[in-house]
């Protein structure tokens, strides 16, 4: 949801409201190199056309000219958000003029440029403009295959035909793509997989007809306003309707998949094709999201078996997109299931399961299966939750744990690794270290040019001489939390400073990162080292860090409350330091961390003296299914958690100065509840101050001088109400 993802990856001044998180690999624009089929080289754009570069001499040549992307007709060649080859590198399906699909640009125009017969045909022409989704070649890429008005066409590129697969797409019934919480919530959006041979297409219906309408109110765009609703399944609601089907390119009709179990009460979120087969495989998890269940479906039989099945006292994350090994036959699956987050190889019948991964460690982040060499590189950080490197064990569950990345570079590291496993670009940053990356060789570690690699580069980096600083801190509960600080420049410890908290606290991500800008506040309109003010953020419990599984979940049915005296506990230690203003304590948050910054100012008034929180869920029983159920458990059974947990609850306990901010356009937390929060605090006779941005979004980006207004107005509250500045 967007609330874990006002985190804020601050790797510079900018705002990045980059609406989910994890989030991320299911938009339609590729992360990250797009890199040749081999291995041996990249494609990127130039000059209107697109190039190949080949490692590792980086030579590069033009694949596909700007002449030949440009349309019959018009001067100027398309200009590129993405595109895919062919796997004979023949064809170029390619994605521009797109637009916002909710969180991303995830409709636009599709041409195919022919690179044999230099031609360049459209897609879907005669659809409307900036219409068509996820579009996708065929196999032998011969058609292509595409959503639009939430029907699924089939387009033949030798004759230039098109016909819908489905006919039945309405508003509310969704095929090829998803509605709004499966988007947030599970990072769904393409939603349509052609078959290992080209006859069929996979697909997800998406039932929203029973889901009601939030109506949000637009006043300013016309004389009379007008009501905008939003199809938003709350807590307690039930879900859409989630089946498969597969239809049949040909014949256009559709089989579908008889999974079992209720098609309300559970789940679908990822679905893929067995290599080389007529199966289909899919991951349901039940409503309570604490049980999963893995399918495989053979479309021709109709047979579907359960495979591999997996519990959890609190709840279970939908899986990333399948990865195959062994020709088809295992898949690589992530479990929690003892106490760390691993990666296990399961045979496609599910009777047998290997641990890849072995150790008191999570995985991060999975980043090469290299078959050849029996070798799987991963992301994880054993010892510092801030920090992220490269390791690697044996693909066959027989290896140990070893380091790649170089222990000399304290701090973050990703890597972005060629199919072939021999060449990878190499970022690296921290807190006081800006990205800066190399290109290198995997057998070797080494660099391709010395002058390029870290070592080079590093020794030109000029730290800050304000650094931030990490630090650990230990709760009268025993609970030991990370924590980063930036002090004021000039800083003189016989002094006392203002303390401002930047908090987040739910499961949705990180605050605690040993990442480039991580300690920059870019709502403050100055410099808050400058101006003298002390800036910190403490990890508390619940937060994704690679510390365990009972870190992450032991916040379950606990958001509101565990979550809060963990961040409360710290600052409780904190403002026991001597340069600390303990009269001067501030917190803020947005989204989730809004939530979190008044459930502090509420619960512990003693410490937070003022608070700014922004597009706060203020009634967690107004949020949505997917997220709220996931975390807190079913509304349906007891409500005690929820309303526990809720801001709303304790607002009468406000003693300090209190900031209020949310836009009214808000389709993610409504602004309903900062209306329900208000009126709280009103009955309460409690004094605050509240700013409402008419028709913005969560993010409250939308309109001229917004951001900067919402910056003037964010920094005069905190230096009124908690002046900057040594005492």
């Amino acid at each position: 949801m967007e609330r874990k993802l006002i985190i804020l990856k601050l790797s510079i001044a900018l705002f990045i409201t980059s609406f989910a998180i994890t989030a991320a690999h299911a938009q339609h624009q590729k992360e990250g190199i797009n890199w040749t089929k081999d291995g041996n080289g990249y494609y990127q754009n130039s000059s209107g056309g697109i190039e190949i570069v080949t490692l590792p001499k980086s030579e590069t040549k033009t694949l596909i000219s700007s002449a030949l992307l440009t349309p019959s007709g018009q001067n100027q060649p398309l200009s590129i958000k993405d595109f895919v080859l062919s796997a004979d590198g023949t064809k170029a399906l390619i994605y521009t003029n797109s637009k916002r699909v909710w969180r991303y640009e995830t409709r636009g125009d599709y041409w195919l440029a022919d690179l044999k017969t230099n031609k360049l045909v459209q897609i879907g022409k005669d659809k409307p403009a900036s219409s068509l989704m996820f579009a996708k070649l065929s196999p032998d890429a011969s058609k292509v295959a595409y959503v639009s008005g939430h029907n699924i066409y089939v387009e033949d590129m030798s004759s230039g035909t098109s016909k819908a697969l489905t006919t039945d797409g309405t508003a509310r019934l969704i095929n090829g793509t998803f509605d709004w919480v499966y988007e947030e919530e599970f990072d769904c959006r393409d939603g349509f997989k052609w078959s290992p041979d080209g006859a069929s297409i996979a697909y997800w219906q998406i039932d929203a007809k029973k889901i009601k309408n939030f109506l949000m109110i637009n006043n300013t765009d016309s004389i009379y306003p007008y009501t905008v609703p939003v199809e938003y399944p709350i807590v307690g609601e039930d879900p859409s309707s989630c089946k498969i089907g597969v239809v049949n390119v040909s014949t256009a009709q559709t089989t579908w998949v008889k999974v079992p179990g209720d098609a309300i009460q559970n789940y679908i979120p990822r679905m893929d094709w067995v290599p080389n087969t007529n199966d289909v495989i899919l991951q349901q998890l039940n409503r309570a999201q604490n049980t999963s269940r893995v399918f495989v479906a053979n479309t021709q039989s109709g047979s579907v078996n359960n495979i591999y099945t997996e519990t959890d006292k609190a709840w279970i994350d939908a899986a990333p997109e399948w990865q195959w090994i062994n020709n088809g036959k295992e898949f690589i699956w992530p479990s929690e299931k003892d106490g760390w987050r691993h990666l296990y190889r399961i045979s496609k019948d599910g009777k047998k399961q290997t641990l890849i991964t072995k150790g008191n460690y999570d995985v991060i982040e999975s980043s090469l299966v290299d078959e050849k060499n029996n070798t799987f590189y991963f992301l994880a950080s054993p010892t510092n939750a801030t920090q992220k490197y490269l390791y690697k064990t044996k693909l066959d569950g027989k290896g140990q744990l070893e380091q790649v990345t170089p222990s000399v570079f304290p701090g973050t590291h990703e890597y972005d690794i060629s199919p072939n496993g021999i060449f990878a670009k190499h970022t690296y940053q921290s807190a006081n270290i800006a990205p800066i990356s190399e290109w290198m060789k995997m057998d070797t570690g080494n660099p391709f040019t010395m002058e390029g690699s870290l070592t080079n580069q590093m020794a030109r980096v000029r730290p800050p001489k304000n650094k931030t600083e990490f630090f650990k801190i230990k709760t009268e509960d025993g609970v030991e939390l990370d924590g980063w600080m930036k002090k004021p420049d000039n800083f003189d410890q016989t002094k006392k400073y203002p303390v401002v908290f930047y908090v987040y606290g739910e499961p949705g991500a990180q605050t605690v990162l040993d990442t480039y800008g991580v300690s920059y506040n870019f709502l403050y309109a100055g410099n808050m080292p400058q101006d003298g003010y002390i800036y910190i953020s403490i990890e508390n419990r619940g937060a994704p860090a690679p510390k365990g599984r009972e870190f992450r979940k032991s916040i379950y049915k606990n958001i509101g409350v565990l979550n809060i005296r963990d961040q409360a506990m710290a600052a409780k230690k904190i403002i026991e330091w001597p340069f600390v203003d303990k009269d001067r304590v501030a917190v803020w948050g947005w989204s989730g961390g809004g939530s979190s910054t008044l459930n502090l100012m509420f619960q512990y008034p003693e410490i937070y003296k003022t608070g700014i929180a922004i597009a706060a869920v203020g009634n967690q029983l107004t949020y949505d299914n997917i997220y709220q159920e996931r975390y807190m458990g079913s509304p349906l059974k007891t409500k005690e958690a929820y309303i526990k947990g809720s801001p709303v609850t304790n607002a009468h306990n406000l003693k300090g100065n209190l900031l209020y901010i949310h836009g009214t356009g808000d389709d993610n937390v409504h602004y309903q509840n900062a209306e329900m929060l208000i009126n709280e605090l009103i009955k309460s006779q409690k004094v605050f101050q509240m700013m409402s941005y008419p028709n913005r979004t969560h993010g409250i980006s939308e309109g001229e001088g917004t951001r900067e207004h919402l910056s003037k107005t964010y920094t005069k509250f905190l230096q009124t109400y908690c002046p900057a500045g040594g005492k």
